[in-house]
């Protein structure tokens, strides 16, 4: 293997590593082990928006390494379709577990639909690929309007409201990282044309091996670690469940929060300041008359409303 192509699955290996961590955070919080809010806060959301990126630049650098010499559209089109098989799958997954925040539009579906876009690209000189990126990561910010709300036109990422579900990363703006990852591996082959291959391969850097070989695996663990980290909570929870909280008050706030049309995210993390202010101070301590202590909840929820 060229050292080219090492040095990208160790590079995808990373970003998977990464993945994992992510998914875990939110896991924690999910089974109530942090605090609800870390997930939705601005650190861990950019940490995120990092590793999308990242998965989707690196995809549109290999496609680039895999069809540097001429089109290979038997290869194309069956990697498609591993990737569309798979991101069918995460949504049928979600759908059994979360129906009404299921996964339609995530970084699968994502990787998928701009390989289509990035196919019609391969053959453009770089800095119209560029260009096409840059503009695609500038599209939801010139071209929003409550017309692309529509259920059916949602996954283009033109909207003005953002739906509810467990993973969105929609065609506008991240098919831009792909392209920009397309042009980006335009101009290095380009800038590397006529130059001397050199006569023995790198040295491997220290962990290279073991993050080039998730790197390779990535799609596979992509979809069993979930499960599997899912799996481990539940079974963490009969032999060591969280301290005490407000689990269920907070996953019945955000739905009638929802219900009453207002973004998934801000009703997160509203419910989740009521129920840790609530708790802070043991704030319904010894309040036992039912309208003292709905007048009490209704005065932690005006203050966190004040904060959001």
């Amino acid at each position: 293997m060229s050292g080219r192509w090492r040095g990208l699955d160790a590079a995808r290996g990373l970003a998977v590593v990464a993945m994992v961590v992510f998914h875990l955070i939110w896991d924690l919080a999910h089974f109530g082990y942090i605090d609800h809010a870390i997930p939705w806060s601005a650190p861990v959301k950019a940490f995120g928006h990092t590793i999308a990126f990242a998965f989707l630049f690196i995809a549109g650098v290999s496609l680039v390494l895999a069809h540097r010499d001429h089109m290979h559209w038997r290869a194309f089109w069956r990697r498609f379709g591993i990737v569309a098989g798979a991101a069918a799958l995460v949504s049928l997954g979600t759908w059994l577990v979360f129906p009404s925040a299921f996964v339609f539009f995530g970084i699968l579906h994502c990787i998928a639909a701009a390989s289509l876009l990035s196919a019609v690209f391969l053959r453009a000189p770089w800095p119209v690929t560029l260009a096409a990126g840059a503009l695609a990561f500038a599209a939801p910010h010139v071209l929003a309007s409550p017309l692309f709300n529509a259920g059916w036109l949602q996954w283009l990422g033109l909207g003005t409201a953002e739906p509810f579900t467990q993973d969105w990363r929609p065609f506008f703006p991240w098919a831009g990282a792909m392209l920009l990852g397309v042009g980006a591996a335009r101009l290095r082959l380009r800038a590397e044309t006529g130059a001397a291959a050199p006569a023995t391969p790198r040295p491997h850097a220290p962990g290279e091996k073991g993050l080039a070989f998730l790197g390779r695996h990535s799609l596979l663990i992509y979809l069993i670690h979930q499960p599997l980290l899912f799996g481990l909570f539940t079974a963490l929870l009969a032999v060591a469940p969280p301290a005490p909280n407000a689990t269920a008050f907070i996953a019945e706030c955000e739905r009638s929060c929802v219900a009453e049309g207002s973004r998934q995210s801000f009703c997160h993390s509203f419910c989740g300041c009521t129920a840790a202010e609530a708790g802070r101070g043991a704030a319904l301590a010894g309040v036992t008359d039912q309208a003292a202590r709905m007048k009490r909840m209704q005065d932690i929820a005006a203050r966190c409303l004040s904060r959001q």
